[in-house]
């Protein structure tokens, strides 16, 4: 975030746009420094890499010599009390801060859509149409948002919103948190990208992101992350318009990688999302291998593990008889309870 950027905001909203950016980088060095070289940043696309390698984070706080694991969150904990009060604990709304675009006056209640495409430029009518049946309850004010990315990728608007909703943290009133923020990775932002894919999408040629990243001068001519850029585009992920078309331009390219794979994903709205949704939530590769039962029972409960704890984990594997069929079907469970498209349709 440019110095001009941070200018145009009030003292409160720079307090919270730093202290966002600055836990952010500090989550990601003490995470690395405490799973060394294997951590999250070895596979892209792969959100539960590091928790996956501990076996379930919560288990490992238990004891009273607490691991590296456990250091990182006191760590991370001392932190945070040192900060603003409000950013404590759940993510708390902040409103729609702007880094769309150069110069883009900072306004934490502009409308999403303002910044999307849906004002003086010609893409308004375009968003509007694929927007068209958008039904998005306390989130209205990314309608335009939603729709430009909709229309850019031809991704269903209700389909993205679906996985949007399921990916960000919301307040008591279903309003997805723009500040949303995974303190056991680095997940964070609307579309909770870990670091790694994050970086990958901005240098991936043809995504919203890249261009983005390339007319602020943060790519070098080769298309790598310019040296001193890494922590400006990262802090990106915190604005609800880049995150939202950069899940569209990741849904787009999941969906496409598992079509090229021979998965039969459909064509309804419904399985676009669902299919969409797997490939953001496991990386394309174990999206590719979950549709062809392809996934190993090693990898099945490291996947488990790292979203429920090895002890739940553990009694639904013994229940189900098989790794394999436990995180089959919690994850199906999950997808059809949380990724709901006809939630999002008019």
């Amino acid at each position: 975030m440019s110095s001009a950027d941070l200018a145009a905001l009030t003292p409160a909203q720079r307090a919270r746009v730093i202290y966002t950016q600055a836990r952010s980088e500090v989550s990601d060095r003490l995470w690395q420094a405490a799973l060394g070289d294997g951590g999250e940043e070895g596979r892209s696309g792969d959100r539960f890499n590091a928790a996956g390698r501990l076996g379930g984070l919560a288990d490992l706080l238990g004891g009273v010599d607490r691991s590296a694991t456990g250091r990182t969150d006191s760590l991370l904990s001392s932190f945070t009390t040192l900060m603003l009060p409000e950013q404590r604990g759940e993510p708390s709304t902040c409103g729609g801060v702007g880094l769309a675009g150069p110069g883009t006056a900072l306004d934490p209640d502009a409308d999403a859509a303002a910044r999307s495409g849906s004002g003086g430029d010609g893409h308004g009518d375009t968003a509007a149409q694929a927007s068209a049946g958008l039904s998005a309850g306390p989130n209205a004010r990314y309608s335009g948002a939603l729709g430009a990315a909709a229309q850019r990728t031809g991704l269903p608007a209700p389909a993205l919103a679906s996985i949007i909703d399921a990916e960000a943290a919301k307040g008591a009133d279903g309003s997805w948190q723009a500040y949303s923020r995974n303190a056991r990775s680095s997940a964070a932002g609307l579309g909770q990208f870990i670091s790694s894919t994050w970086l990958g999408e901005a240098r991936r040629e043809g995504t919203w992101l890249n261009a983005m990243a390339n007319e602020r001068g943060w790519l070098d001519q080769r298309g790598r992350i310019r040296p001193g850029a890494r922590s400006d585009l990262l802090a990106l992920r915190y604005d609800p318009v880049a995150s939202i078309e950069a899940t569209a331009d990741y849904a787009r390219a999941n969906l496409d990688g598992l079509r090229k794979a021979g998965v039969a994903v459909g064509s309804s709205v419904e399985q676009l999302a669902h299919a969409a949704y797997l490939g953001h939530h496991l990386g394309q590769g174990d999206a590719v291998r979950f549709y062809r039962g392809e996934i190993g029972s090693d990898r099945a409960r490291v996947l488990l593990n790292a979203q429920i704890g090895t002890e739940k984990a553990s009694r639904r594997i013994a229940a189900a008889g098989s790794a394999v069929s436990a995180h089959r079907a919690w994850l199906l469970d999950y997808v059809g309870r949380n990724v709901r498209p006809q939630a999002f349709t008019s």
